[in-house]
């Protein structure tokens, strides 16, 4: 989907794969404007990329089918809108209501303020855990992170559309657990391509599947051939909080979408490299939450992404949604 942009699964790490670059970079073959020509890799570099993809993967099964922030941990959502506050509660008319024993009638007030969240206890004796330093606190302003009450996380999500998002480490549906779907790795869609800056950084609009229009800056383009076919992909990167200067992110269709892979389209993580190019490892592409819950809000691929071409590599569409 959080990390600060868009994912919330754990990444493959991008260490793994400058490491394995960095080494060879007085030996590699420059890439043309155009990204014509690509690094040849060799046996042993081959090797470690497929036994990357097959870690991640597996971890990501594991992470689906068990971790309590799994998409399928997710119980509920509620969007802030108009207001600026919410309640968190076992009370009926509590804003975001969980019902549980443990957790007090009017637990916790939650407010927006700016790009930050600030969270105070209500009833006597109401607390929560403050994940990122797992301490234990009564009143405290946070981050876009999450928070802990009893066994529920509550991911206080910004966006500039803030929500709450409420994880059950007995949510039922993890019983809709079926396994994650990839294309098979194909290193043909292991490409090194040079970023093209956009003269001016504009901002533009992405639209979001719950209607939200996100802002965002047109970083620039990456220009390389997939198999042959000349490809251009716009880099944006999101105006959220979180989100940092650096950071950006490809959201795309192709001819694979809405059949081998999800309808709504596919993300995939630039990963800088140290001679200033960028990896874009299509086996490394990735379904927005979306695909598995209906409790996100996930970028939608702007018309400039909407490829002709089919990227048979990375995530398919394992038919959670329906």
């Amino acid at each position: 989907m959080t990390r600060p942009n868009v994912r919330t699964k754990p990444p493959i790490a991008p260490i793994l794969v400058l490491g394995l670059f960095a080494g060879l970079l007085a030996a590699l073959t420059s890439c043309g404007g155009g990204g014509d020509a690509q690094p040849a890799l060799t046996a042993a570099e081959a090797d470690t990329l497929m036994k990357s993809y097959a870690k991640d993967r597996s971890d990501t099964e594991t992470w689906l089918k068990s971790s309590p922030t799994s998409y399928l941990a997710t119980t509920q959502r509620q969007d802030f809108g108009d207001r600026t506050t919410m309640t968190i509660g076992s009370a009926a008319g509590s804003d975001v209501r969980i019902e549980d024993p443990a957790v007090k009638p009017r637990h916790l007030r939650v407010t927006v303020e700016g790009d930050s969240f600030h969270v105070e206890g209500v009833d006597r004796g109401a607390t929560f855990e403050i994940l990122k330093d797992s301490t234990t606190a009564t009143s405290a302003t946070v981050p876009p992170s999450s928070i802990k009450v009893a066994r529920f996380t509550l991911r206080l999500s910004h966006q500039r559309f803030p929500a709450i998002i409420v994880f059950d480490p007995q949510s039922p549906r993890y019983q809709l657990y079926k396994g994650v779907k990839y294309f098979p790795p194909d290193l043909a869609y292991h490409i090194v391509a040079v970023l093209t800056p956009n003269p001016r950084p504009d901002t533009t609009i992405i639209l979001s599947t719950r209607g939200n229009r996100r802002r965002a800056v047109r970083v620039g383009w990456f220009d390389f051939k997939l198999k042959g076919t000349p490809v251009r992909l716009e880099a944006n990167r999101l105006l959220e909080p979180g989100v940092g200067e650096k950071d950006m992110s490809l959201f795309f269709t192709d001819a694979t979408t809405g059949k081998e892979s999800y309808g709504v389209g596919r993300y995939l993580d630039p990963v800088p490299r140290p001679d200033g190019r960028y990896v874009l490892d299509f086996n490394n592409c990735y379904n927005p939450a979306c695909a598995y819950s209906e409790h996100y809000n996930c970028p939608i691929p702007p018309a400039e992404n909407h490829l002709k071409v089919a990227i048979a590599a990375g995530e398919m569409d394992s038919h959670y949604m329906h």
